[in-house]
């Protein structure tokens, strides 16, 4: 099957595959991971069994995905917060190094970022709204899902790139961030759109602009950030698959054939775009320079805004 070199490994998988998912359950990593290992598992012909292993950012279930076992049956789920926010905001004691302990499988999913208000706030476009936080600096607010979460970084680099200032509400997920949103306690939020259809579908919420390749057929009068002259601030979230370093490349490859087998299959492309999601399914190299590019780009953003965690 992998010739010579690779007899070692021609039985791979021959047991239940773990995967570490390093936030807690019902999140949109959970959600994600769940849909495409369980396709995968049937492509594979062994169950892969989700572990979520939350806590500091998601720096915990990291951490010990990046000590296991480079045989393929410890794997773990990579967001931007894992692989670029956190070595960013704790540079000097993340206990995993994002660009040198893990080898990329595939990105499994990008997710849309949203600029949202609540509708009381006086600006009915994106355009209105930068306007608004220029004419009055550091009267609004703006929430996120935590200090040194990505959506903070998010709303970091927005004002970074507009020229404007407003006050950094951190909150402890997006979904107490989204209430106060759309109860008028902050002005504004700036979140992953699974976390915030709900209530702009309703009315509760006004979105201003997305981060995404092109319009969304569930909201056609949303503009892209883009299209409003910030392509920098045009970044999808994403959601992939890793394995330790050291993992032999067969393996790599067997897994990386079964998840794009998996996001090609009618069901998984339906359940990822109810929650908001688009399948990728790239290759190793094309998901490392994706993980490199948010890596340098939170960085960046830190370094600017003098952001820490304390």
């Amino acid at each position: 099957m992998f010739g010579a070199a690779g007899v070692a490994h021609a039985a791979y998988p021959d047991k239940a595959i773990r995967v570490i998912v390093p936030f807690a359950p019902g999140g949109s990593t959970d959600i994600v991971a769940r849909i495409v290992t369980q396709k995968m598992g049937e492509v594979l012909g062994q169950a892969m069994v989700v572990e979520n292993k939350g806590g500091a950012g998601g720096a915990i279930g990291a951490s010990e995905a990046a000590r296991a076992e480079p045989d393929g049956y410890t794997l773990s789920i990579a967001t931007v917060s894992t692989m670029a926010v956190n070595p960013a905001c704790r540079p000097k004691d993340l206990p995993y190094d994002p660009l040198k302990d893990f080898l990329p499988v595939t990105n499994f999913a990008n997710v849309p970022n949203v600029i949202e208000v609540n509708p009381k706030f006086p600006a009915k476009t994106f355009k209105e709204f930068v306007q608004q936080l220029k004419d009055h600096p550091g009267k609004y607010t703006h929430g996120s899902s935590g200090t040194c979460s990505v959506l903070h970084l998010f709303g970091e680099a927005f004002k970074q790139a507009t020229g404007t200032e407003a006050i950094h509400v951190p909150y402890k997920g997006s979904g107490p961030a989204v209430t106060d949103a759309v109860g008028g306690q902050i002005d504004s939020m700036f979140d992953n759109l699974p976390s915030s259809m709900g209530q702009i579908k309703a009315g509760k919420l006004r979105a201003l602009a997305i981060a995404w390749p092109e319009r969304l057929k569930a909201l056609p009068d949303v503009p892209t950030l883009a299209e409003e002259g910030y392509p920098q601030l045009n970044q999808p979230a994403w959601y992939g698959l890793l394995a330790p370093k050291g993992t032999p490349k067969e393996i790599i490859d067997v897994l990386h054939d079964a998840a794009v087998k998996a996001l090609k299959d009618p069901e998984v492309i339906a359940s990822l775009e109810k929650q908001g999601a688009a399948p990728s399914g790239n290759t190793p190299d094309e998901f490392a320079k994706e993980i490199k590019e948010q890596y340098d780009w939170a960085h960046e953003v830190v370094k600017k805004g003098n952001i820490t965690l304390e």
